[in-house]
């Protein structure tokens, strides 16, 4: 028996992929962000504190931007 390969759930399985990547990034960055003041105890307005929020932000905002790219097949109805 021949397999297959269904190209499009592949280039959707990789697009999913790399955006999880991006937001798993993301997350860590907030974490640090948030967290890392509580546990040394200080809560201080820190430039660097701003900066790994913002890049946290960042990375998950181009997760979704990532997951635009996904596509589907189009049906005889044209969606």
């Amino acid at each position: 028996m021949k397999r297959r390969r269904d190209r499009l759930s592949i280039h959707n399985e990789r697009v999913k992929l790399f955006a999880g990547f991006f937001n798993t990034l993301g997350l860590g960055f907030l974490g640090v962000a948030l967290l890392r003041p509580l546990v040394e105890g200080r809560v201080v307005s820190d430039p660097f504190l701003v900066v790994w929020i913002a890049t946290g932000l960042a990375l998950h905002g181009a997760a979704h931007y990532i997951l635009r790219y996904l596509e589907r097949e189009v049906g005889d109805d044209g969606l």
